[in-house]
Formats: C-alpha cells, sequence, structure tokens
C-alpha cells in the first residue's frame, strides 16, 4: 500500500483542534494508527487537554476513555512499585542508594506531560556500577529475581551490557530494568554516567514515600534521544518521538535551555542523537526547535550522503507501524535500523556472535 503523505495520528498530535473535522471512517483509522503506536491512551489525554471531549463521535470516544482509565491504572501501578523498589533500596543498609528513575517511571512520578497516557512494561532505575550487587541482593530479598536464566543470556547482560538482566516481582510480576549506564560497556558512545548522577534532580519528597531523583532536564532529553536513535527496535518509535516533544516543549521555555542542552551533548559526546531528534522532532510532529539550537547541534549531524539515507530511513520506521503508514519499503527500513543498532553497541565480532546465537542456538533451548 502506497504510503500516506500525513497518517491521520500525525494531524492530531500536531494540530488536535483537527479532531472536530473527522469522520467516522476516518476516526477508524486514526484509533487503528493510535493503537499501532501505542498512543490511545496519549491521544485520549491531549484531546481532553484540548476541551476536544465534545467532537469525539460516541464509539471512538468509549474506545479513548477505556485508554484513558487503562492508563490511570497503569499510572497507580507504577507509583506503587516505585515504593517497593523504594523500600527494598532503603532496607539495603549501608549507605542509602538513590533511587534514580530513568524514561516512563520518570516522567511518570515526576508528573511530566510526557508521562501523561505512557504505556511501559518496566521501571528503569540508575545505580552506580560498584554497587550492583548490593541493589541485586536487595530487590531479590523482596521477591524480584532475573528473567535471563539462560548461561548465555547471563554473561551476554552482566559482561557487555549497560544493565542487570531485567527483574521480574515472583507474585506481581512487574519488572525492573537495573542501569548502571545508559550505553552497553562495548558501544563506541561511552557517556559518563557519574556525570548523570551528578546533575540529578530530587522530586519533592512525599509521605511514606523513599527520596527520588530524575535526570536533569538536558540530560532526561538527551537519554531518550540516545534510547530512541542508537536502538535497534521502533516498535514504539512515534511513542519515543512524542516524548521528546514534549519534553522539549515542557523545557523550552527555560531560560538558557536550548543553549545548555546543546553544552551538555558536546560534554557527553551525544551530539549526534540530539541533532536527530531535533531534526525528526520538528520534521514529524513540528516540535518548536529554534534556529540557533538546531545550528548549534548540526556539525554532529552526519555527511549530506549519510544524512540523506537516515532520512529514508527513520522517516518510515517512526510512523505508526500501520499498513496506512507504510510502503514498500517500511519493513526494510526497520530492519536496516535494527542491524544498525546492533552494530553501534557491539563491535562487528562480538556482534556476529551476539546474532548468531540468537539466531541459531537460543531458539533451540526449552
Amino acid at each position: 500500500m502506497t504510503r500516506c503523505a500525513v497518517p491521520l495520528l500525525l494531524q492530531l498530535l500536531r494540530d488536535p483542534s483537527r479532531a472536530a473535522s473527522l469522520g467516522l471512517a476516518e476516526w477508524d483509522l486514526l484509533l487503528r494508527q493510535a493503537a499501532a503506536a501505542r498512543l490511545e491512551a496519549s491521544l485520549h489525554g491531549l484531546l481532553d487537554e484540548h476541551g476536544l471531549a465534545g467532537a469525539i463521535p460516541p464509539a471512538a470516544r468509549r474506545h479513548l476513555d477505556w485508554a484513558g482509565v487503562h492508563a490511570e491504572r497503569h499510572a497507580r501501578a507504577v507509583r506503587f512499585e516505585v515504593a517497593q523498589i523504594g523500600a527494598a533500596l532503603a532496607a539495603s543498609g549501608g549507605d542509602a542508594i538513590p533511587l534514580l528513575l530513568l524514561k516512563g517511571g520518570a516522567y511518570a512520578m515526576a508528573q511530566l506531560a510526557a508521562g501523561r497516557g505512557r504505556l511501559f512494561s518496566d521501571i528503569d532505575i540508575l545505580v552506580p556500577k560498584d554497587r550492583l550487587a548490593e541493589v541485586e541482593a536487595a530487590l531479590m530479598l523482596h521477591g524480584w529475581a532475573t528473567v535471563a536464566q539462560d548461561a548465555y543470556d547471563q554473561r551476554y547482560y552482566r559482561t557487555w551490557m549497560h544493565e542487570l538482566p531485567p527483574m521480574k516481582h515472583g507474585r506481581r510480576a512487574s519488572v525492573i530494568d537495573v542501569h548502571h549506564a545508559i550505553l552497553p560497556e562495548t558501544a563506541r558512545l561511552r557517556p559518563d554516567p557519574a556525570k548523570l548522577r551528578a546533575a540529578a534532580v530530587a522530586l519533592p519528597a512525599q509521605a511514606g514515600q523513599a527520596p527520588l531523583q530524575v535526570l536533569a532536564p538536558a540530560d532526561m532529553v538527551l537519554h531518550s534521544a540516545l534510547h530512541l536513535f542508537y536502538d535497534g527496535e521502533f516498535d514504539h518509535g512515534l511513542r519515543d518521538l512524542l516524548d521528546l516533544h514534549r519534553l522539549l516543549s515542557h523545557s523550552s521555555a527555560t531560560p538558557g535551555f536550548w543553549d545548555g542542552l546543546a553544552a551538555r551533548a558536546a560534554e557527553l559526546e551525544l551530539g549526534r542523537p540530539l541533532f536527530y531528534a531535533l531534526r525528526y522532532g520538528a520534521r514529524l510532529l513540528h516540535t518548536p526547535v529554534p534556529e540557533a539550537a538546531q545550528a548549534a547541534v548540526r556539525a554532529a549531524g552526519p555527511g549530506a550522503p549519510l544524512l540523506a539515507l537516515m532520512d529514508a530511513l527513520f522517516l518510515r520506521a517512526l510512523l505508526p507501524h500501520h499498513r496506512s503508514c507504510g510502503d514498500r519499503f517500511s519493513g526494510a527500513a526497520r530492519f536496516l535500523l535494527y542491524i544498525r543498532g546492533n552494530w553501534l553497541r557491539m563491535p562487528p565480532m562480538l556482534l556476529t556472535r551476539h546474532l548468531f546465537h540468537k539466531a541459531f542456538i537460543s531458539p533451540g533451548k526449552d
């Protein structure tokens, strides 16, 4: 099917008032696109925020209201799980281990716009590498255990990755990703996690809640950009790009934010993912990025031939994975970006071995 020029979902994310002019067939297509992008609850919140509930046909409204209820239930579960993680770390003894939240958990607990309606499957935390064993033991004592039981997977995570194997709670099935860095040990980029922890921001204390931290605003943007543009998975690409749009919109009015963002990206060696974040946020979601900010990171971008290729790949992979938003090259674009993401994270020999093991050895195991 020929790719549509501007998917309906993007039209609504850019201009929510567009909802008032949609017919039933368009609502049906819009909801299918939103479901493919896991943005139904975000769409519900966006339309409510703009007072457009009356413009939504009853059948579509019921669907979006259900998504909103699901998102509220998810948010309550996140708050509960964060409290349990905090209690586990507080009970570990010795010096307190700061509970520094990343990504979706951080957006939710900081009550940022990026967290409204955002659904995610695990809670990510960042801890010092030299305290990983202590953190893992504390979580295990409170019911979490590593999911990866395969000896290769255990070694893969503990030797080369930037996190422990995912830990799943035995009763509640909640999942924690315990990070000690934001990129694997084998990646070409090596942003210093100590700098991220040093600049972290404490959230207002709440009764009965362990002290919480989130990344500083600029670091939160950079981590989100890195996660999106240096990963190989684009199942939630548009959702993650919307995170960046909301994070940038939230902080854009802060004096000095844009100058500080470019400088911080240079300090952490993250100019290239920031370049992509500003470029594709502006092109797909009309993120308001000052020209001076774009100019500040332009030198970190690729040369013209490579940029043309990246445009062809990202402008397909970041759209909802729905047939109305794709063309015959969309699948190839996502596959090439998957290979690229792994290439950026691992040297060639390790990458070859890893892909061979996952393709031919792991599938054959019980």
